[in-house]
């Protein structure tokens, strides 16, 4: 949850923490998870891993039910066109947190034009650079190195030089985070 994002890729992640609870007694008390507990423990790490409030994953949620084709995909697809994940898919900062904020401090053109919005839903075909003021910061640079080692997704274009790419296309499922299971937060909202 910090701009520290290269976190994410180690042992010590925020996000997928140990599967018993903290302290000293955590592994001697084993309680069985209920399902409910189990489909809104997924929901948690969802919404941490997108930054979003309750009311905003369920206007995403709302939507995604409303499109044709698999719920769960859609929601995964809505939440993967969000700006600030789209820069940060790109490499131009270093965690959803820091392209968040790249994006509100007016640093992101989208085809040209400055936007500072977050949510804003990227469409295919859109090209996302960064503006000229930022393109000489220390992180943007460090962010596009690490994302240069780390691999960039197949469904953008990416010039890291530039600092600049294309959102080509929808990701599929394959080309998702593996250890979201989206069923159960469909499951959950479905009751």
């Amino acid at each position: 949850m910090y701009l520290k994002g290269g976190k994410c890729y180690s042992d010590k992640c925020p996000i997928e923490r140990r599967p018993f609870a903290p302290g000293m007694h955590g592994q001697s008390r084993r309680q069985k998870v209920s399902d409910y507990g189990t489909q809104l423990r997924e929901k948690q790490k969802v919404k941490r891993t997108y930054g979003l409030q309750e009311k905003q994953f369920l206007r995403y949620f709302k939507d995604a039910d409303r499109m044709a084709g698999v719920t769960g995909l859609n929601l995964l697809q809505l939440l993967e066109t969000r700006l600030d994940n789209v820069v940060f898919r790109m490499g131009l900062a270093s965690s959803r947190t820091e392209a968040r904020q790249i994006v509100k401090h007016d640093l992101i053109r989208v085809n040209g034009a400055r936007l500072n919005i977050p949510s804003y839903r990227v469409r295919v075909g859109d090209r996302i650079e960064l503006a000229e003021a930022a393109k000489e910061h220390l992180r943007v640079g460090a962010a596009t190195e690490a994302a240069g080692q780390r691999g960039l997704p197949e469904w953008v274009d990416v010039d890291l030089q530039a600092k600049q790419g294309v959102f080509r296309e929808l990701p599929v499922r394959d080309q998702l985070d593996p250890s979201i299971r989206e069923q159960l937060i469909v499951e959950l909202y479905s009751k």
